[in-house]
């Protein structure tokens, strides 16, 4: 059953309904519905803002994916309260849930290395849900034995997630020596790391979803602009940042961290198929008719 049923959980829908008879997902509306059964998935009725309505998810499902995000503000993940609440209406429990949840609840890391061990530090609104997410899941997942384990999700993107739009609206980025590590993650690659984490997640584990890569932000940017023709973003200080860029950008911009990801090839054995954002955005670049950047 799948809570959240967004990209990366259609980019899974093949190899799940290979693996099971049956695929659900929740649904807030007939529109939802109808889009869910054109793609061979059995919709069930419900709103994760409204505990009534999640009757129908009880004893539904042996495995569930949780990637619905949560609310806009707020200390608290209302929402995966819901869902607990909804899944524990019955004695006939999930045997296994995976939750997708994000880096960002590390917080600014001043460009450290950061296993799965490292204490997390939330320091914004939407990592403070998620962490919220993340503990209630597992401490739901110890006291029912139900095997939660949570995915932390840096930077998704693909073909039709680039920053193609920002580049051309001419966002700038930080200059070099004040900039942070991004951490990137291919979302064809992130769909088999859900797959995989549903039959070979280990229970209660955490587990950072992110590439090879070590790469800054402004590199990020002028990576994808090279490689699609596109004029790099001008580098500016990070005090002038707080006028010329979004909140939500700027969050970002504001921690740094480079990922370690042993645990997953280790423990889930993923062997990416885009080992760095090199291979994807070039893989991009070539679907789109692109031809490569003269040396």
């Amino acid at each position: 059953m799948i809570i959240g049923c967004g990209d990366v959980a259609r980019r899974a829908l093949p190899a799940l309904q290979s693996r099971y008879s049956h695929v659900y997902a929740l649904a807030r509306s007939e529109a939802s519905a109808s889009r869910l059964r054109a793609l061979g998935v059995v919709p069930i009725e419900g709103d994760l803002d409204q505990l009534r309505t999640l009757r129908g998810l009880a004893g539904v499902a042996h495995d569930v994916l949780h990637s619905a995000p949560p609310p806009g503000e707020g200390r608290v993940d209302g929402r995966t309260r819901n869902l607990i609440a909804g899944l524990a209406r019955t004695d006939h429990l999930p045997q296994r849930l995976v939750y997708l949840s994000t880096t960002g609840v590390y917080g600014d890391c001043a460009g450290e290395r950061v296993p799965e061990t490292r204490p997390i530090r939330p320091a914004n609104g939407r990592a403070l849900r998620r962490a919220d997410a993340e503990a209630r899941l597992r401490a739901w997942g110890q006291r029912s034995r139900v095997a939660v384990a949570v995915l932390r999700v840096p930077g998704i993107y693909a073909a039709d997630r680039l920053p193609l739009a920002r580049l051309r609206q001419g966002t700038p980025a930080i200059c070099a020596e004040q900039d942070s590590f991004s951490n990137h993650v291919h979302a064809d690659d992130l769909a088999r790391i859900v797959v995989r984490a549903l039959t070979s997640a280990r229970p209660g584990r955490i587990y950072n979803t992110s590439d090879d890569s070590a790469l800054r932000m402004g590199d990020w940017f002028d990576l994808v602009a090279d490689r699609f023709g596109l004029p790099r973003p001008r580098r500016i200080p990070r005090s002038q940042a707080e006028a010329e860029v979004s909140p939500a950008l700027l969050s970002f911009m504001r921690e740094s961290r480079q990922l370690v990801n042993e645990r997953l090839k280790r423990e889930l054995r993923i062997r990416l198929r885009y080992p760095t954002v090199h291979s994807g955005v070039a893989d991009a670049a070539r679907a789109a008719g692109v031809a490569a950047p003269v040396a």
